[in-house]
């Protein structure tokens, strides 16, 4: 019997994962890496580090199952989108660390280049606005700011990419011969990939001064790129899908119909919504992105509401603030308390994502009384993902045109009943959590098995998929939009708030 390995690069950790042809876990492996923050709004991860983790964590997958490559049919990639790294291709070495999809000192490149069009300047041609989030600017910026990249660039030495990237490199040989390559999905978030062709815009390139010669080769979501190359556990085996983590999620949900929609509840919140063979334009503040291409078939698209912090606020609460000494902890102290005390907290540690796109923004606590304590403070934090969700899906519901009438939902955060109860009140429709929450690797799995022929087509993936609870709404109408309401004014005590002399 043979297994797919899934490869799940994240924003917190690295993670392999053994899936069997049912879909099911067979075994796991994780490890943390460290998140660098040299200064507000900095936030930085070391390249190295995660190649480093990613051996080691296949290593425990593989063990822990007692396998070998012997037993793996192939090799599927998700990863943390729109994060950037560039390395030497004659050294392996990264330039700079890698700068995460949160990180917001790209600023000033995004106001400069939108002095000339607007934010929405390349918006009809790559479907997103300019914006921090994307990795166009931090390639930019370390070009920019890091001493002999531009150079070193201009010369043909350094390469650039996504996590994907960097991982699909390191697997395949590095220096010596590695695969640079990444998919129609991670180029979809770079601010350089046209919608329409699949190809490298070559004048954004040049507004932004990025040599072409630095980016990866744009492959499809499901085809061979190469083997595992060198001395590596998995050498020989195909490394044959890649998805960016939300397109994966999408897909380990066999969200493969228009219409069909999940919800991912991680480090930031990505709601996916399938658009078919349609390239939709969002009027909405909805991105505007490949959901995936399988080999030489036709591009499916998709809408996506971004939220930058979700499951971040929990590890907040725990690692800056010490009100909780673990994650889970957040849901007994939300638990406790009827309701929120009338405590909103917006999360705006990075500005705020879709809908509204202001990178001026900074995260509030408001309402507080004398009656509130840490039960409601907790409660508010885990409500400030559902309201965020809220927000996306009415977006959603005017683009698309056609109300979503449930929402598949997975990732770390889906544990919490009270969240998800929650959430299916403030939505008015029903949430459905699958049997295996683990929708990210699997999705990648599910690529890179399909290239290979485990698996025949997508309606044997989706016979695999299966529901393991589901949340009805109970809330009532008129205090449904009276939460929304104070949602609503607690997001704009959040606006403008940093100006010329207001940093971080």
């Amino acid at each position: 019997m043979s297994y797919i390995i899934a490869i799940d690069q994240g924003t917190t950790s690295s993670r392999a994962i053994v899936f069997d042809h049912s879909g099911d876990i067979v075994s796991v492996g994780q490890k943390e890496h460290e998140q660098i923050m040299p200064r507000a709004g900095w936030v930085e991860h070391d390249p190295a580090e995660i190649w480093t983790n990613v051996r080691e964590v296949v290593g425990q997958a593989l063990s822990r199952a007692n396998l070998t490559r012997h037993d793996i049919d192939s090799v599927g990639i998700t990863n943390q989108r729109e994060t950037a790294v560039v390395w030497d291709r004659n050294t392996g070495e990264p330039v700079y660390n890698a700068i995460v999809w949160q990180d917001t000192r790209t600023q000033r490149i995004v106001d400069e280049l939108a002095a000339d069009g607007g934010t929405d300047r390349y918006k009809d041609r790559v479907g997103l606005p300019l914006a921090t989030y994307f990795a166009g600017t931090k390639v930019k910026w370390i070009l920019d700011n890091v001493d002999g990249a531009r150079e070193r660039a201009e010369a043909g030495d350094l390469l650039f990419g996504t996590t994907d990237s960097w991982v699909l490199w390191n697997l395949t040989g590095g220096t010596n011969g590695g695969v640079h390559a990444t998919d129609v999905t991670n180029a979809s978030r770079t601010l350089f990939m046209d919608l329409e062709t699949l190809t490298w815009n070559q004048e954004i390139l040049d507004d932004f001064g990025v040599p072409a010669s630095m980016l990866p080769e744009i492959k499809s979501s499901s085809e061979v790129y190469g083997t595992v190359a060198g001395s590596q556990l998995l050498r020989e085996v195909p490394v044959a899908g890649i998805l960016g983590d939300q397109q994966a999620a999408t897909f380990g949900q066999a969200a493969f119909g228009q219409g069909d929609a999940k919800n991912t509840y991680g480090t930031g919140c990505f709601l996916i919504f399938n658009t078919g063979e349609e390239i939709v334009r969002s009027q909405s503040g909805l991105l505007t992105t490949v959901a995936y291409k399988l080999g030489d078939e036709r591009t499916v698209y998709a809408l996506e509401g971004s939220i930058a912090v979700a499951g971040s606020l929990v590890q907040w609460f725990r690692d800056q603030l010490g009100i909780i000494a673990t994650a889970p902890e957040i849901e007994q102290l939300a638990s406790s308390v009827e309701d929120n005390g009338g405590v909103y907290i917006v999360p705006a540690f990075s500005g705020l994502f879709a809908p509204h796109w202001r990178p001026e923004a900074r995260g509030a606590i408001v309402g507080l009384t004398r009656f509130a304590n840490r039960n409601h403070l907790a409660r508010a934090a885990l409500e400030a993902t559902a309201f965020q969700t809220r927000e996306v899906l009415d977006a959603v519901n005017s683009d698309a045109g056609v109300p979503l009438s449930e929402l598949r939902v997975d990732g770390g955060m889906v544990a919490n009943d009270a969240l998800m109860q929650f959430q299916a009140d403030i939505l008015g429709v029903p949430v459905v959590r699958p049997r295996i929450i683990e929708t990210t690797a699997l999705g990648a799995a599910y690529a890179a098995g399909l290239a290979t022929g485990f698996w025949n087509d997508l309606g044997e993936l989706t016979a695999n998929w299966s529901e393991d609870q589901r949340w009805a709404p109970a809330m009532e109408e008129a205090e449904r939009e009276r939460q929304m309401r104070l949602w609503r004014k607690a997001v704009q005590r959040t606006l403008d708030w940093v100006d010329e002399d207001v940093s971080g």
